[in-house]
């Protein structure tokens, strides 16, 4: 099994959430990568309004280029990126290029969207869905080397081609949960994503039936779902060793009884978890180098 770490890019200088610098994002994944984790993935907004004041975020596809050169085996991408903030074609260009800069590293996670800062930058978002699904496949097709021909009513296409290509063809992981986003997952994507708080009985259940939904979408694509890679962005664990009271539904405790938890995921059909790890600490990503070695060696 897979074992990944999620990242925060988002904060306000003097604000409750510590704003973020390059140096603290390059040095966690340094610290991912020494650890072991098979993927460093991070989120893609642009504000998060507050009550009082809001959180900015640093652009992830920029952020992504600079990790392209400041690691050397992990693999990294937004874990969502929101597909409305940017053209499709651009988007299949950038992923080509970060694929070869980091010689194959990059991972395509992409949604239909789902923050509320378009209206404050002027991006059209809606209909949501009917948008992604007219830019997804201009994305898919660029990245598998097609010629792309297509005239919606959002994105439109002719004759495009990317004639620059990476070393490796850049995986697409798209977050669905909904009975169409899961069929555009089962007929572009290379793997799915979701995300769950907590291992409650109800948290549990309901991943149980996104992936026999998603079983369901990919027989009627006529696609083996065995091909189809399903990822969990999961909150929260707290590192080993680690002091102070956890949030409700975080795993704790030992290196073996963490490993176990993330492990219980594999009877769903989770092949990679990506834990947002407690404290944010390049210390605490340390004190997972054992969790991460259990988990793989099952």
């Amino acid at each position: 099994m897979r074992i990944g770490l999620i990242n925060q890019l988002h904060g306000r200088p003097g604000g409750a959430t510590p704003a973020p610098t390059w140096q603290t994002i390059s040095a966690r994944a340094k610290a991912a990568e020494r650890a072991g984790f098979d993927i460093f993935v991070y989120e893609d907004a642009l504000l998060y309004r507050g009550d009082a004041a809001s959180d900015g975020v640093w652009e992830s596809m920029a952020v992504s280029g600079a990790l392209a050169l400041a690691t050397e085996t992990i693999r990294f991408g937004p874990s969502v990126m929101n597909a409305p903030y940017r053209h499709p074609g651009v988007v299949a260009s950038a992923a080509e290029t970060l694929g070869e800069i980091s010689d194959g590293r990059f991972v395509l996670g992409v949604g239909a969207g789902n923050t509320d800062d378009y209206r404050a930058f002027g991006i059209p978002a809606d209909p949501r869905y009917s948008r992604f699904a007219g830019w997804l496949p201009i994305v898919h097709g660029l990245l598998r080397g097609e010629v792309v021909t297509t005239d919606g009513p959002y994105h439109a296409a002719e004759h495009a081609e990317l004639v620059l290509r990476g070393p490796r063809e850049v995986p697409i992981v798209v977050a669905a949960r909904g009975p169409r986003m899961l069929r555009l997952t089962a007929r572009f994507a290379s793997g799915w994503n979701w995300w769950a708080s907590g291992r409650s009985d109800s948290a549990i259940a309901d991943l149980a039936r996104l992936v026999r939904e998603l079983d369901i979408a990919c027989d009627e694509s006529d696609r083996d779902p065995a091909t189809l890679t399903r990822t969990l962005d999961f909150y929260t664990v707290i590192a080993p060793g680690s002091t102070g009271e956890a949030p409700d539904g975080a795993i704790s405790g030992s290196a073996e009884r963490i490993a176990e938890e993330i492990l219980g995921f594999r009877s769903l059909g989770i092949e990679e978890v990506r834990c947002d790890v407690h404290p944010k600490t390049t210390e605490a990503i340390d004190a997972m180098t054992d969790v991460v070695r259990l988990v793989h060696a099952r």
